[in-house]
């Protein structure tokens, strides 16, 4: 089975063979290229051409992130699977506005859903939500009235808002406290999980998209423009209710993050490697746990799942069938 490999310790990564090698003051480390998924580097790490010639070669992305843990780009292999007429499709759909708006629609539409299923998970383990459910449920019909792009970013910003209502409820510990969305820096340790969950999540939708025939550059909720990749932003709001911000509430509840893993940086708080590591570690095994869906009869990864959600935007775009947002069951 194939698997992420992380990169926390600063070092040199370079080709040995058909090996990958890295090198740091903690060691060496080899890593065979036919075990590797996409490789996420948060240490400085130095790195050569033959080295990308290889990844090129195995089709593996590699995903950077700077001291700090902010995303900073990534090594997109040349797309093996692009299709000339996927792509047409896909500006097709961006350049229609009504067949635009439809899209944008139903990745909102599919985030509420999830995030109406967190809420109702922690209904029954006993938290009083249900008046945030119904503040955002009031909300629900205005998506499907929306008359642009920005009017629906609007109505997602409140139900999101509505939604973070809730952060104070479900997470069981005083030392963690959200008052409010913030960003660049964020400004106190929920929003660094936020941040860091939420990059963590974008990137692992870009390196499944890189396994299907779409173009990441064309999103539809999110504008193209001279921003590199916009598909994965979309599709991520369906996962980041189930898969990060589920994973935020475990860590800290647990006691698995604590103060003691964030530092004040950039006029802000962010969490230090200790906490980066640890927060990693909990994202891969969140991953890979599987659930037995309903329609395929078999278990399925939450990594599956987003590569399933990327075929079923495929069918939509070519019309052979209408794109139907995930939405959790459990």
């Amino acid at each position: 089975m194939k698997r992420t490999l992380y990169i926390f310790s600063d070092g040199e990564i370079k080709r040995k063979g058909n090996t990958i090698y890295f090198e740091s003051s903690e060691g060496k480390k080899y890593v065979p290229i036919e075990n590797t998924q996409e490789i996420l580097i948060f240490g400085e790490v130095s790195l050569n051409k033959r080295l990308l010639e290889l990844l090129n070669e195995n089709e593996i992305v590699v995903h950077f992130f700077n001291y700090y843990g902010f995303y900073i780009g990534s090594f997109y292999p040349r797309e093996h699977l692009n299709s000339g007429y996927m792509i047409l499709k896909q500006a097709e759909h961006y350049l229609d506005t009504t067949k635009r708006l439809k899209l944008a629609k139903k990745f909102v539409w599919g985030a509420v859903k999830n995030i109406i299923k967190v809420l109702e998970y922690y209904i029954a383990r006993g938290k009083p939500l249900q008046e945030i459910i119904e503040r955002i449920a009031n909300l629900e019909p205005s998506i499907s009235i929306a008359n642009s792009i920005e009017n629906l970013m609007a109505i997602e910003g409140n139900i999101r808002d509505h939604y973070y209502d809730s952060f104070n409820i479900i997470i069981e510990n005083e030392n963690f406290t959200f008052e409010g969305r913030t960003r660049k820096p964020p400004k106190n340790m929920i929003n660094a999980l936020i941040s860091f969950s939420n990059s963590l999540v974008y990137v692992v939708c870009l390196s499944e998209i890189y396994h299907t025939h779409l173009d990441p550059r064309i999103g539809f909720l999110h504008s193209t423009n001279m921003r590199r990749f916009t598909l994965n932003l979309d599709v991520a709001e369906i996962f980041k209710p189930i898969i990060g911000d589920r994973l935020i509430f475990s860590v800290i509840n647990k006691g698995i993050i604590k103060p003691s893993h964030f530092e004040e940086k950039l006029n802000g708080i962010v969490l230090n490697e200790k906490g980066k590591q640890l927060f990693v570690q909990e994202f891969d095994e969140r991953l890979k746990t599987t659930i037995k869906h309903r329609k395929l009869g078999r278990h399925v990864s939450y990594r599956e799942l987003i590569r399933l959600e990327l075929y079923k935007l495929q069918k939509h775009l070519i019309g052979e069938e209408e794109y139907t947002p995930f939405v959790a069951w459990w």
